[in-house]
């Protein structure tokens, strides 16, 4: 056995000649125990919001995005694109054509974004899962249009689950001058019918700006037939997406964006991840003030094991071994704790995945969910126990130096 090891771990375990070492050894490991469990909490929580908004938002978003770099659309029948719809790992390929639009319902209006896709779209997406209403999922029937509207857009129209009037749908047109005189023909203006659904996925981005419709009254509102803004794609089960997402990238160039779910919302995850990063940072100097009490605990000690330094010199120990005795006195105290924290933090992680016992509001059905979403990433486990370990270690290395030059003259 290591011969420092051994006598820092008698060192740990063994009653020291004043009690009040013991008592700060103990506070020092408990400190940085609590440490190390708020660092699992909180950041298993923001992993928790990060999934949850990631399985709202897959509800509406396509697997891979493929959207023009110059320019708003591009014209359907590219081969570019064409050789993307044609590779075997694609399951779904679905054309989009996108703006936005002015909705007036009655005496109420409202921005929308109208998104115009093709039948197939409720293969591409789930959002059958996210309607409401006594209808179905509907683009068009005969020579009408459906619109399928946001809950959001539908509480601003006053329209409710299906709007008994035609909805107006007005767009401005695309050639032509502005005739100030007459506002009324700079638009072209079209209707849309109720499918007698509505689809809310707890999302303002979607339910408040987003009517879905078919492709074709998009086409012949925005006056872009034979054009697309975006191909929305869905995969075969079993494809290695990484691979596939990169053959696609390859294929468009720099003449396209590929896209998967992640990217598409880059905005909402960018800012998860950088409130997820200013929350390890906060607890990680926590940790360091907790740390602080384990330099007082170590400093204490070398003055109470003076007589033993003497003894071990005698006996033959190098500077260099009794240095390293003290060393790894401080970092056991760091494991000790690092090691308790995660295994308590992990346990309330599990008891509030099972038993969600912190709620999110009084009563149920204020929120999404009722109780705070947890979710245990391994990585962030193994950087939480490397963090605890750098920080102890790191806050013993000054006091046992110092110390270690005034015993070992």
């Amino acid at each position: 056995m290591n011969f420092p090891f051994y006598i820092a771990r008698r060192y740990l375990f063994s009653k020291k000649s004043t009690n009040a070492i013991n008592v700060i050894s103990g506070i020092s490991v408990v400190g940085v125990a609590i440490a190390a469990m708020a660092l699992v909490v909180t950041l298993s929580v923001f992993n928790g919001f990060h999934d949850m908004v990631a399985s709202l938002f897959t509800q509406l978003d396509p697997q891979i995005k493929i959207t023009p770099v110059k320019g708003k659309t591009v014209a359907a029948d590219d081969s570019l694109l064409t050789q993307i719809r044609q590779l075997p790992q694609v399951d779904v390929a679905t054309e989009v054509m996108e703006d936005q639009a002015l909705a007036v319902y009655g005496e109420r209006q409202s921005m929308v974004m109208l998104k115009g896709v093709e039948d197939n779209f409720d293969k591409l997406t789930h959002i059958r899962e996210v309607l409401e209403g006594d209808g179905d999922f509907a683009l068009h029937a005969a020579d009408m249009n459906y619109g399928i509207l946001g809950m959001g857009v539908a509480y601003q129209l006053g329209t409710g689950y299906t709007y008994e009037h035609p909805l107006k749908i007005y767009a401005p047109r695309r050639e032509g001058q502005l005739n100030l005189a007459n506002l009324q023909e700079g638009f072209v203006e079209d209707e849309l019918y109720s499918p007698g659904v509505l689809f809310s996925i707890k999302q303002g981005k979607y339910d408040k700006r987003y009517i879905i419709t078919s492709i074709a009254f998009t086409r012949q509102l925005f006056d872009q037939q034979g054009m697309l803004s975006s191909l929305e794609l869905r995969l075969k089960p079993g494809s290695n997406f990484d691979k596939v997402k990169e053959e696609m990238q390859v294929i468009a160039g720099d003449r396209f964006l590929v896209r998967d779910r992640y990217e598409q919302q880059d905005d909402t995850f960018r800012i998860m991840k950088v409130e997820k990063l200013m929350a390890y940072i906060f607890l990680t100097f926590i940790l360091v003030i907790a740390c602080f009490n384990i330099i007082g605990s170590i400093s204490m000690l070398m003055i109470d094991k003076k007589n033993d330094v003497v003894t071990l010199r005698n006996l033959g120990a190098s500077d260099k071994q009794i240095v390293h005795i003290f060393l790894f006195e401080g970092r056991m105290i760091s494991a000790m704790g690092a090691v308790i924290g995660i295994a308590i933090g992990l346990l309330l992680c599990w008891l509030q995945q099972q038993y969600g016992i912190v709620r999110l509001g009084e009563s149920e059905g204020s929120f999404i969910i009722d109780a705070y979403p947890v979710s245990v990433h391994p990585w962030d486990i193994v950087l939480i126990f490397v963090t605890v370990l750098a920080v102890g270690f790191l806050s013993v290395w000054y006091p046992v130096r110092y110390f270690a030059k005034r015993l070992l003259k």
